[in-house]
């Protein structure tokens, strides 16, 4: 299977190392505007949170800093030496794990034993370098994983014509299709297209019925 996801990540972390950089965002504010997106779509207090695509445990960081009570976070990503930073950071209640889970699916939560299964699974950004079937792929794994919520983002292709254009790495997923895709899982399903100016980026809350 070729990983090409991950490769524009290697490349950031060769070039920037551990800072900011290495994980693909604009600014620290864009990255937080998404968090912030799925702490009001999910009540995460008192949640085991599983987040595909750690990469520095940003988000993990964010919740402290916002007065989040989860119950533990664990993070998951493919490039090693992020998830090394992430480890050293002492954030509380939270474990680290390299792996790459688009090869390894049940390590999005269903491998695991049902009491460390997490409650909610959260992907933020990670499918921007994925084409539809390799983010398909990763949403079902995560969806299985899961034992309450998925919440994952990504950049809308129903998008208006304002928004800023997207060229390589990232890619634009097909927006019908991923809704589809998550309403022939639960009728359970929030759609967001709102909190970035002409829709740039969506964010999708599954819960289970």
């Amino acid at each position: 299977m070729n990983d090409a996801y991950l490769e524009p990540y290697r490349r950031a972390q060769a070039d920037h190392g551990e800072s900011f950089d290495v994980t693909l965002w604009a600014r620290p504010e864009t990255q937080q505007r998404r968090f912030r997106v799925f702490s009001e779509m999910v009540d995460l207090n008192g949640c085991r949170i599983l987040d595909a695509g750690c990469s520095r445990g940003d988000f993990a960081a964010w919740m402290i800093e916002a007065g989040v009570d989860y119950t533990h976070f664990h993070g998951v990503d493919g490039v090693e030496a992020v998830v090394d930073f992430a480890r050293q950071r002492g954030l509380p209640r939270t474990s680290f794990a390299a792996a790459d889970f688009v090869r390894q699916p049940g390590r999005l939560g269903a491998d695991l034993p049902d009491d460390e299964r997490p409650d909610v699974v959260a992907i933020s950004g990670t499918l921007n370098t994925m084409d539809w079937p390799t983010a398909r792929g990763v949403l079902e794994a995560a969806w299985a994983g899961c034992r309450e919520t998925l919440v994952f983002n990504f950049l809308s292709d129903r998008c208006g014509p304002g928004a800023p254009p997207q060229l390589e790495p990232a890619v634009r997923l097909p927006t019908d299709a991923i809704l589809d895709w998550a309403l022939r899982q639960t009728w359970d399903v929030t759609f967001r297209q709102d909190y970035f100016d002409h829709g740039h980026d969506a964010s999708v809350r599954m819960a289970r019925g």
